[in-house]
């Protein structure tokens, strides 16, 4: 069975979080999306992790279910600490197979730190020693190093991270399979890393509101259970894990570098010419996701690897409308027209992966329609992020903005 899976979120007891990301708003919007397993995300938070067992039920194959969503039992760990001299910030998924597990884990962690006061805790734990004390506790775990070239927090960052996954977690580095590429990359950026060739690469919205579920995702074709999703990734099984979507990585907040507080916006050479200075300021730019591809790639630019997992692209379905109508995301009526369309097709990744032309273009107001055309043939334009500001990806140029008329949209 083909099915989408976003396994990184967060609940309403993580830091900057949406107090509507609750189990109900959660499922409520994967089923808009399309998406058809959860990951819970948040399950060291002893209130989430109630809410989490009363109202999920038990589905006999280590995955959970709420109102026709499925859901897997997943928390995301801050692991802030010092190896070799040098000081280290990294963000780690684990994934669990029960709450008895969980509730180890949790009992374990509990006694290391505090994992009560935020979702997603800071621990002064050495992500070795993280990896080592869940799989100690049961080797059926994973654990995905969360959005991996994100600067300041993350397994290859520029500003706190590693050269070689080897070089982070030591012996624990063999029973890891999967890294989750973030925002701000795709599976292609990570091609280009013959070190990454034998993991999964997997996409995920790391959502902090339920409107934003699934911005990236995973397409599996295989049985909707923990053992059956963790083979395919763990064995990179192009049969059963289909493809990941993703964003355009310029619209992460950390693909160029730059120093936002000047907005200076800079590309790998552009921040090299400067000597890493901010012209303005002068203080060190933030290093950035390409750049720091680039200071780690032993390949060229376009290179696929043979057993490479696939991608497809996307712009949420809110940003198109909101472009075609000249309105903000956030608008009323932005969030009817988006609701009238997925009443026709039922999910948003319908809609942008899966209707033909010929039906996009019957059910959906031709500016619309051009603009989720022109996404899907990469059609698009590209302002990218710096220093933790969002790029901005558009559809249509200046000279066509909401307003201009429908009929120079056909010319092109």
């Amino acid at each position: 069975m083909e099915f989408i899976a976003d396994f990184h979120v967060h609940s309403k007891y993580s830091r900057a979080t949406s107090k509507d990301m609750d189990v109900e708003n959660i499922s409520r919007w994967a089923g808009l999306k399309g998406i058809t397993l959860m990951g819970t995300g948040d399950f060291t938070h002893h209130l989430w992790l109630e809410e989490l067992k009363n109202k999920l039920e038990p589905e006999d194959n280590g995955l959970f279910i709420y109102k026709g969503i499925h859901f897997i039992l997943t928390a995301e760990i801050s692991s802030i600490y010092s190896k070799g001299g040098r000081g280290y910030r990294i963000h780690n998924l684990i994934f669990a197979p029960s709450f008895k597990t969980v509730d180890k884990i949790n009992g374990v962690l509990g006694g290391i730190g505090n994992i009560a006061s935020d979702g997603r805790p800071i621990l002064g734990l050495d992500a070795e020693e993280l990896a080592r004390i869940v799989f100690d506790i049961d080797e059926n775990c994973m654990i995905v190093p969360g959005h991996i070239w994100t600067p300041w927090f993350s397994l290859f960052g520029s500003m706190s991270g590693f050269d070689k996954i080897e070089d982070c977690f030591e012996k624990q580095a063999e029973k890891i399979f999967a890294l989750e590429t973030g925002l701000s990359s795709d599976p292609s950026m990570n091609w280009r890393l013959s070190g990454l060739d034998r993991f999964s690469l997997v996409s995920n919205s790391d959502s902090h509101s339920p409107q934003k579920i699934g911005r990236e995702a995973n397409v599996f074709d295989c049985q909707i259970s923990y053992g059956a999703i963790r083979d395919a990734l763990k064995n990179k099984d192009k049969s059963k894990f289909l493809y990941t979507i993703e964003f355009f990585p310029e619209e992460g907040k950390y693909h160029y570098d730059g120093h936002r507080a000047c907005g200076i916006r800079f590309s790998p050479k552009q921040t090299k010419a400067s000597n890493n200075k901010c012209p303005k300021c002068g203080k060190s730019v933030t290093v950035g996701v390409m750049n720091r591809v680039e200071q780690l790639a032993d390949r060229p630019e376009g290179f696929i690897p043979d057993k490479s997992i696939p991608f497809k692209r996307v712009v949420p379905l809110d940003e198109i409308i909101a472009e075609s109508k000249g309105l903000g995301r956030a608008s009323k009526a932005v969030g009817q027209e988006y609701h009238n369309i997925i009443l026709k097709f039922k999910t948003e990744h319908n809609v942008l992966l899966k209707a033909t032309e010929k039906e996009i273009k019957q059910n959906i107001s031709p500016r619309i329609a051009e603009g989720i055309l022109r996404m899907r043939s990469g059609k698009v334009k590209l302002l990218a992020g710096y220093d933790g500001e969002y790029g901005i990806v558009s559809v249509f140029d200046d000279d066509e903005k909401a307003g201009k008329g429908e009929e120079q949209l056909s010319l092109f």
